[in-house]
């Protein structure tokens, strides 16, 4: 039956698309993220869910993405309008990060997903309201990172958990590159994460959300945060810290990790220690670490964990919460994290969590 309807469409000259496709529906909103030039290539293949309408003003941007996802897919000035018409089950978000909270307030009484990049909000207060509203009208709220896909974190955190280093009493994590990039599409990139007020902090914000997040995964809530930041360019970051360094403190344990744009190459390292040895983790692989190195097997993840469109169409249809790195608890937590680490920045004085809401 179903190879004579596709046979039939096929001759009527009609496309077949996939059935995952038709099923959902996907919409971006924003291009202003530069994330979304790797993620909008898949997105307009429609392999997961169909993408059917991009929002953004700004004309350079517009048309990289009609260059990128063809004529079939319209582009709206309008957001809002975009979603009222297209009805997308869910949205991908590619805004400042002190937009992230507006994109809720409009998706969520439509009863539309979201998707947003890391961090979830520029400002813990948002986050907050971010995760009421996700609440309140029952919508599944999801923030990316890019380490979220990789096999190696979570062999790494197997390990840990199978108690092959001891009780974790120390974390420490280095994440970043060389800067953000100031010219082509980019540049407007660089102008919001840049800003205090749009991205929430420089470094800080950008890159210690990355190491919020591995502290909250493997320890949970610290008890307190103290906080370093470095102005090492002003020249090229006049606005905000290039660099930042974040201490944790746990009842047992205890986190060193920095966030920087001024590192000589790319760094996104982990490494656990317990009483008995540690675990380091880059991307590309997993070491166990004792009197000698030995390298930890990676196991694919399933298909539904591997993606985030994917990941979230298997939420939607399971009717099961985003859970792990990308969920909406953990991520309010990050940026409570980074709010805390902005206060210890202005005070020169550590902050106890939990903040005050």
């Amino acid at each position: 039956m179903l190879k004579r309807i596709g046979l039939a469409l096929a001759l009527c000259g009609m496309a077949v698309v996939p059935a995952a496709a038709q099923e959902y529906k996907i919409a971006v909103i924003g291009l202003l993220h530069a994330h979304v030039w790797a993620h909008l290539p898949e997105m307009a293949k429609g392999k997961t869910a169909k993408l059917v309408g991009i929002a953004e003003t700004v004309p350079e941007l517009v048309a990289e993405a009609r260059r990128v996802a063809g004529d079939g897919v319209p582009i709206y000035s309008d957001y809002k309008k975009m979603l009222d018409e297209q009805k997308p089950d869910m949205v991908w978000s590619f805004v400042e990060n002190n937009r992230h909270r507006e994109i809720v307030e409009a998706c969520a009484p439509r009863k539309i997903h979201v998707i947003f990049e890391k961090p979830l909000a520029a400002s813990y207060k948002d986050a907050l309201a971010i995760r009421d509203l996700a609440n309140k009208y029952g919508i599944q709220v999801m923030c990316n990172y890019q380490m979220a896909w990789w096999p190696a974190n979570f062999a790494a955190k197997k390990e840990v958990d199978a108690g092959s280093v001891g009780r974790v009493w120390r974390l420490r994590g280095i994440v970043g590159h060389g800067g953000p990039g100031s010219t082509g599409t980019g540049k407007y990139f660089f102008d919001w994460l840049t800003d205090p007020d749009k991205n929430g902090a420089g470094a800080l914000m950008d890159f210690g959300c990355y190491n919020a997040l591995w502290a909250l995964w493997y320890l949970g809530q610290p008890e307190s945060v103290y906080a370093e930041a470095t102005h090492l360019r002003p020249e090229t970051f006049p606005k905000v810290e290039d660099s930042s360094t974040l201490m944790l403190h746990w009842k047992s344990a205890e986190g060193v990790f920095e966030g920087s744009w001024d590192l000589p190459r790319s760094f996104q390292d982990l490494e656990v220690f317990g009483l008995t040895g540690s675990v380091y983790m880059t991307q590309q692989k997993v070491e166990l670490r004792k009197r000698q190195a030995s390298e930890v097997a990676m196991e694919p993840l399933p298909p539904e964990r591997a993606d985030p469109i994917a990941f979230m169409v298997d939420a939607i249809r399971g009717k099961k919460p985003i859970d792990g790195m990308t969920a909406l608890d953990i991520n309010v937590g990050v940026v409570e994290i980074i709010e805390a680490a902005k206060e210890s920045v202005r005070t020169g004085r550590a902050v106890k969590l939990p903040l005050p809401k």
